[in-house]
Protein backbone atom coordinates (compact mmCIF):
# COMPACT_ATOMS: atom_id res chain seq x y z
CA UNK A 1 0.00 0.00 0.00
CA UNK A 2 1.61 3.39 -1.25
CA UNK A 3 0.34 6.85 0.53
CA UNK A 4 -1.09 8.77 -1.91
CA UNK A 5 0.18 12.47 -2.22
CA UNK A 6 -2.33 15.03 -2.07
CA UNK A 7 -1.95 18.44 -3.59
CA UNK A 8 -3.66 21.28 -2.30
CA UNK A 9 -4.09 23.85 -4.88
CA UNK A 10 -5.87 27.17 -4.05
CA UNK A 11 -8.76 28.00 -5.58
CA UNK A 12 -8.64 29.74 -9.00
CA UNK A 13 -11.83 31.85 -8.17
CA UNK A 14 -10.33 33.30 -4.52
CA UNK A 15 -6.96 33.29 -4.91
CA UNK A 16 -7.18 30.81 -1.74
CA UNK A 17 -8.77 33.31 0.19
CA UNK A 18 -12.11 31.76 0.44
CA UNK A 19 -14.06 34.32 -0.18
CA UNK A 20 -14.41 37.23 -2.49
CA UNK A 21 -14.23 41.35 -1.59
CA UNK A 22 -17.43 43.13 -2.33
CA UNK A 23 -17.43 46.38 -4.11
CA UNK A 24 -20.13 47.61 -1.90
CA UNK A 25 -18.46 46.20 1.55
CA UNK A 26 -18.51 42.88 2.77
CA UNK A 27 -17.52 39.61 1.51
CA UNK A 28 -19.08 36.47 0.06
CA UNK A 29 -18.23 32.96 0.56
CA UNK A 30 -16.85 31.23 -2.75
CA UNK A 31 -19.33 29.51 -3.94
CA UNK A 32 -16.17 27.49 -6.12
CA UNK A 33 -14.38 26.01 -2.91
CA UNK A 34 -17.13 26.38 0.03
CA UNK A 35 -15.11 28.86 1.59
CA UNK A 36 -12.43 26.36 2.07
CA UNK A 37 -9.51 28.01 0.10
CA UNK A 38 -8.35 25.11 -1.89
CA UNK A 39 -9.18 23.88 -5.00
CA UNK A 40 -11.91 20.93 -5.35
CA UNK A 41 -10.82 17.79 -5.89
Amino acid sequence: MTAKNIETKNCDYCSGAGYFQLVLGGSETCSCCGGTGKKAE
